[in-house]
């Protein structure tokens, strides 16, 4: 197939471009000894977290969330450059899969902030509960204390001196009794402070490795997205270019139509039928013809393969309709147009064709019958019989999506 963008040929014939040293800046995360995270760009590898030694992040932190391995391999694989498309129908596809592969980073990124804020949350909770067990550990042991206090105010050391010289009187060796309790009261106190203690390095680590987690996921995250945006800003460029090679009218800026953006197509159908924005159209080569955007390229890949058969473009009378002017036609002809806000040319999706394709079983009629599936394009079956139209063909997005 002949390329359409200008220098495509070379491409195929030449290295990979990643070969050719024009490999992206991966980023490196780095987290230093004493500081938080640092970001910096290393040659070699799409993103790496590095930890130093003594800084707290996780394994788990370092190789990057489990939120991320799917998103994350669908995009490193699409990060090395690939041979540049050469047909509008490659170019539509490499821009659909670079939009899918940046919504699922975008929404991977959600979800591990989301889970990342349910961390936060049950960390939170957790140190709430450390702090009531503090309020209750000081309760424990205040009257431990105020006890200890009163021996040690004794200037004799109390009954126990009696039991030290010999006596073994009731008070005696009730002291004893309670100077035994006090020292298994001191090491259940001692016990539970240690118990604390380590309760609250632990949570202390698990605040420190989950906000290290936070800012190298988010960076690897944010990272990918970037370079799937470049990407796809690469691939509508190329589109636009060979649009414009195509003769495809472009406006004051040098670019189409915002509907030729394959990408965008879905925002055309948050419209009415028949009442779709002409920014939200993607024009055809022929004058004053326009289509919603993936019917659009389908239509000018099947108007080149058109043109090396008959030598001329396709003949269009009919593309996208108003809402005025299906209602113009309906009571124009009546039996041949759909009801006013039915018509699949309402929605973008239907052109009626001259030149020859208007008359049953003419070569061109044929030509079209045979090849146009292989653009996403058909004849509706009812218009074989009833009403009998030759010249009306339509796009069928499912079908497209499959080429």
């Amino acid at each position: 197939m002949t390329s359409l963008i200008p220098g495509a040929a070379e491409a195929r014939s030449g290295p990979p471009a990643s070969a050719q040293g024009q490999s992206r800046s991966p980023v490196l995360v780095q987290a230093q000894p004493g500081s938080p995270i640092s970001v910096q760009a290393q040659p070699g590898s799409l993103v790496s977290a590095q930890a130093q030694p003594g800084s707290r992040v996780s394994a788990q932190a370092q190789s990057g969330s489990p939120a991320f391995a799917q998103a994350r391999a669908g995009s490193q694989a699409s990060a090395v450059l690939r041979r540049d498309p050469t047909s509008l129908l490659e170019l539509r596809r490499e821009a659909e899969k670079a939009t899918k592969e940046l919504e699922d980073a975008t929404k991977a990124l959600r979800d591990r902030q989301a889970k990342i804020r349910t961390s936060e949350k049950e960390l939170s909770n957790k140190l709430r509960e450390l702090q009531a067990a503090d309020r209750a550990f000081a309760q424990m042991r205040q009257p431990l204390s105020d006890i200890v206090g009163l021996l040690y105010q004794q200037p004799t050391g109390g009954d126990l001196a009696g039991f030290l010289s010999g006596d073994t009187s009731e008070e005696t060796l009730q002291a004893m009794a309670s100077a035994t309790q006090i020292v298994a009261e001191r090491d259940l106190v001692l016990a539970e402070s240690s118990r604390l203690q380590a309760e609250r390095e632990k949570l202390a680590a698990q605040a420190q490795e989950l906000r290290a987690d936070r800012l190298l996921s988010e960076a690897q995250a944010n990272a990918e997205i970037e370079a799937l945006r470049a990407r796809s800003g690469k691939i509508v460029k190329s589109l636009t270019q060979a649009l414009v090679k195509l003769g495809v009218k472009v406006d004051k800026s040098g670019q189409p139509a915002q509907g030729c953006n394959p990408v965008q197509v879905g925002m055309s159908d948050q419209f009415s039928n028949g009442l779709i924005p002409k920014a939200y159209l993607c024009p055809l080569p022929q004058p004053g013809s326009e289509l919603r955007g993936d019917a659009a390229l389908a239509f000018i890949s099947m108007n080149e393969a058109y043109k090396k058969q008959f030598g001329k473009s396709m003949c269009v009378t009919d593309s996208y309709r108003s809402l005025a002017e299906q209602q113009s036609v309906y009571y124009r002809r009546p039996g041949f147009a759909a009801v006013p806000g039915r018509s699949n040319h309402g929605l973008g999706l239907a052109v009626d064709l001259c030149g020859g394709v208007q008359q049953f079983r003419s070569a061109q009629f044929n030509w079209m019958e045979a090849n146009s599936k292989k653009f996403g394009w058909f004849h509706p079956k009812w218009a074989y019989v009833s009403p009998f139209e030759p010249w009306h063909w339509e796009y069928d997005p499912k079908l497209g999506s499959l080429l």
